[in-house]
């Protein structure tokens, strides 16, 4: 069964179409990266699909449902959306930030064991233990972003959508993230992450989804989308594809 079906979806900001007759089938578990260059609506299609732009035309349904009539909660214990980065104006703590993902899951006022041992669990796998006592306000922005990808790791969706997931990162932690990603995915769960960067895409992803002018351009496995004449055209690029452990594609950009 697909986790999400979409159907000729589309989005105007302001008169402009920012997303146009988008169709697409997310079945899970698998890891999908969504590329494309600036503007051409991938941020809104995570968006569309987290349930935060109730606006669109066509249909978006998650589990047969469309996602403006699933309540909120129930939504939220299936569906994670991280996005590019998060303000925090009160002292929490690194630790206290990730308990927050056991929100859709807490029915008391007091958290349980089981949150505790979950928070601990996300916390290692993301590399954040070491600064959990820490003011959230005072981490650089890569510390923030593996704390904001901890606190979705300890809400255990089903789904985890991801808008630049790595953006402050050093290589290290980026490549770190995107192999997590790749195993929370093995491990059962459907993860989307909307990326700038097509090497880490081919590396770690088994299915890249390229937007374009609003549009899908291509929708297929790494080796079948990123084609020099595919770079060229979408991106404006020249790109030589030389091929990596696996034959995973991998792009040397020219003139």
């Amino acid at each position: 069964m697909n986790l999400f079906s979409l159907r000729e979806v589309g989005m105007r900001y302001d008169g402009v179409e920012v997303l146009r007759g988008a169709s697409l089938e997310f079945a899970g578990p698998q890891f999908v990266a969504v590329v494309g260059p600036n503007g051409a609506g991938k941020s809104t299609l995570l968006g569309i699909m987290a349930g935060l732009r109730p606006n669109y035309s066509g249909r978006c349904e998650y589990a047969g449902t469309e996602v403006s009539r699933w309540r909120r909660r129930a939504f939220a214990q299936e569906v994670c959306f991280l996005p590019q980065s998060l303000k925090m104006e009160f002292p929490f703590t690194a630790e206290q930030v990730v308990l927050m993902g056991r929100t859709p899951h807490c029915d008391g006022l007091f958290e349980s064991p089981e949150d505790w041992s979950v928070v601990e669990r996300a916390m290692e796998a993301t590399g954040t233990r070491e600064f959990r006592g820490r003011d959230f306000r005072t981490l650089s922005g890569g510390e923030r972003q593996r704390v904001i990808l901890a606190s979705a790791v300890a809400q255990q969706p089903r789904t985890l959508l991801l808008d630049e997931p790595t953006t402050f990162l050093d290589l290290k932690h980026q490549v770190a993230i995107y192999k997590l990603l790749r195993e929370l995915s093995r491990q059962g769960l459907l993860v989307v992450a909307v990326t700038h960067d097509l090497n880490l895409a081919a590396s770690y992803a088994g299915r890249i989804v390229v937007l374009d002018g609003g549009r899908v351009a291509a929708d297929a496995t790494p080796e079948e989308v990123l084609e020099p004449e595919t770079i060229r055209r979408v991106f404006g690029v020249a790109a030589w594809i030389e091929r990596g452990p696996g034959g995973k594609p991998w792009m040397v950009y020219g003139e």
